[in-house]
């Protein structure tokens, strides 16, 4: 259990340390990844106003194992699809403290193959 907090306040500062370069406007959004064990989370945001322009999840999607590449890929593709429909064409990307790798990297491959420039 203390190994968990640990890992996450890591996870955290890294965040905190990538967030301070990386800021979305209005013109070039941020795409954010949440990953918990289950599921995954992206959302499309705008820091000037502090507004979520598009979100998708594993949850919202029903996929029955959210927690693996192929749920990432399908909440990627989603998340870019919305983008399309919400008139957004490139985004910065913001890994959320999480190694480029396994899901996000998928998530991200998968935005990118939809249409979402990053």
């Amino acid at each position: 259990m203390i190994k968990n907090t640990s890992n996450n306040k890591a996870r955290l500062a890294r965040h905190a340390r990538v967030r301070r370069k990386v800021v979305g406007t209005a013109d070039v959004p941020r795409l954010n990844v949440f990953r918990s064990n289950a599921q995954i989370f992206a959302q499309i945001i705008d820091d000037e106003k502090g507004v979520t322009l598009c979100s998708s999840s594993s949850l919202e999607l029903k996929i029955k194992n959210g927690g693996n590449a192929e749920g990432a890929a399908l909440v990627g593709k989603d998340i870019a699809e919305k983008a399309k429909k919400a008139g957004i064409k490139t985004v910065v990307f913001d890994r959320g403290g999480y190694a480029y790798h396994g899901r996000v990297e998928a998530l991200a491959n998968a935005a990118r193959e939809a249409g979402l420039e990053f």
